[in-house]
């Protein structure tokens, strides 16, 4: 098995970078369809029940990827370790941090389940969720809440296989519980031979199965070591050293993910302000757009997965060819998809609103205008990749924040309620801060310190053999100078 990860580690940190970031962002974007996949059926399925039933599911999906943010830090922190040690061919330390990693997310998936099930009703209440949908929408958001350790361990099992360039598993995994959950949650919902109708909470259920499926499947694999990552029990012993180091690169991380659903919904808020044309605009607007996000994160994923590798490896220069690279290829590639849905605006927009001509023409302007900015956004995020894969996820938290908070929404503000632009104001918000955002990042990058962090003693690594962070890593040192 270290033979085929030295093979894929060889390509990473030797071989043609473009070729490298296609071959691994290619089943990356793939795998975050079929995710985005699941929400798609559970709201084909619940809107048979009738619109309070869609609003019941709808409301919650922000709330649970909030919630989800502190697993996702620790997902992209252990998958960026993994990588770091990959490339450094730090072959025993993979389990390590690998167990690490597991050891803490089910910790927090613990705490965040209990919360999340207790606080359902109060986070509810408190967004202001109508009578009507109330007790359906609780018990959808509690059931997912419960099944969350199953959603986490399946996430950071792929991030961990991510690291050290092992892709297609994944999709296999992902793509075999998609297809399983399309059959079971009509079952769950409307009910079949002994399995009871469920209504709402049926596709919560349903969900929570099939991601149950996919956490033991993907835990399996790791245990089983066939791709390079074999766990013990004695790599669950917890390592405090490490963890506080995960947790120093999982919290921004963390925060980073989070900043894009508050600023989702305080676009939202203004776009309210404009009426029910103006709302469902954004609501249709934002998932075409979501289409567009899907290639530019899978990008940035296999950005970070090759930055860090070739930085465990020393190869900094490398590292930084591949960060320019993939803000090249992010860019020019999403121009081109730009021109395709200015050219398709209003039949795509048609998709999703058939019989509705004023937000058919709404809706296409939105995608005319912010189709201005898929180039820069795709260019931004590849490089936010490259901090990341750095281990500078500090750089990547500041720069999500000051796009969404200093520079969208009060730029958007300002066009809609100080011009003439009314709500397309909301819309401009997007190119115009997403461009002064990328020059910032561009000019961030350029600098340099995002390289400046050490999460395996690199720099010291290549100085002499070995590095000295952790008991292991001396034990591995003294074993190899032996």
């Amino acid at each position: 098995m270290h033979h085929a990860l030295e093979k894929r580690t060889r390509q990473i940190t030797e071989g043609p970078i473009v070729r490298s970031l296609l071959v691994i962002a290619g089943p990356i974007v793939f795998t975050n369809i079929l995710h985005s996949a699941y929400q798609l059926v559970d709201m084909f399925w619940v809107g048979r029940l009738g619109a309070d039933g869609l609003a019941a599911v709808s409301v919650c999906y922000p709330i649970i990827f909030f919630l989800m943010s502190a697993g996702l830090g620790l997902s992209i922190a252990g998958s960026v370790f993994v990588a770091q040690y990959a490339g450094a061919r730090r072959h025993d330390m993979l389990n390590h941090v690998s167990g690490q990693t597991l050891l803490m997310i089910a910790m927090v998936s613990v705490v965040v389940s209990v919360i999340g099930y207790f606080g359902s009703p109060f986070i509810l209440r408190l967004i202001g969720v109508h009578e009507q949908i109330f007790e359906n929408a609780n018990r959808f958001l509690q059931i997912s809440f419960l099944g969350l350790i199953f959603s986490f361990g399946f996430m950071v099992s792929q991030s961990l296989l991510r690291g050290i360039g092992e892709v297609r598993f994944p999709l296999y995994v992902i793509s075999s519980t998609v297809i399983l959950n399309a059959v079971v949650v009509p079952v769950f919902i409307f009910g079949w031979g002994p399995v009871p109708a469920l209504g709402v909470p049926g596709a919560a259920a349903a969900t929570v199965l099939t991601q149950a499926i996919a956490a033991v499947v993907g835990m399996g694999v790791l245990f089983s070591g066939r791709y390079g990552i074999h766990l013990r029990a004695r790599d669950f012993v917890p390592d405090l050293e490490f963890i506080r180091r995960a947790i120093l690169v999982a919290l921004p991380a963390s925060v980073e993910q989070s900043t894009r659903t508050f600023g989702s919904i305080l676009l939202t808020f203004l776009a309210t302000g404009f009426g029910t044309l103006a709302l469902a605009t954004y609501g249709v607007g934002t998932r075409i757009l979501s289409f567009v996000f899907i290639p530019a994160f899978g990008l940035a994923m296999a950005t970070s997965t090759l930055v860090a590798q070739n930085i465990g490896a020393g190869n900094v220069r490398r590292a930084e060819d591949v960060a320019r690279l993939s803000g090249w290829v992010a860019f020019w590639s999403l121009n081109g998809v730009a021109i395709l849905f200015a050219i398709f605006a209003v039949p795509m927009v048609r998709v999703f609103v058939p019989g509705d001509e004023a937000l058919v023409a709404a809706g296409a302007e939105f995608v005319y205008i912010v189709s201005l900015s898929f180039g820069i956004i795709g260019a931004q995020q590849a490089l936010l990749g490259a901090f990341r894969g750095a281990g500078s996820t500090t750089s990547a938290m500041v720069i999500s924040l000051v796009t969404q908070f200093v520079l969208q929404f009060p730029m958007s503000y300002i066009m809609c309620y100080h011009t003439s632009l009314g709500v397309t104001g909301v819309w401009w918000g997007f190119p115009v801060a997403n461009f002064v955002a990328t020059i910032m990042t561009i000019v961030w990058f350029r600098r340099g310190t995002w390289k400046d962090v050490e999460l395996i003693g690199w720099k010291r690594a290549h100085r002499r053999p070995g590095d000295r962070v952790l008991a292991e890593e001396v034990a591995g040192e003294q074993e190899y100078i032996s």
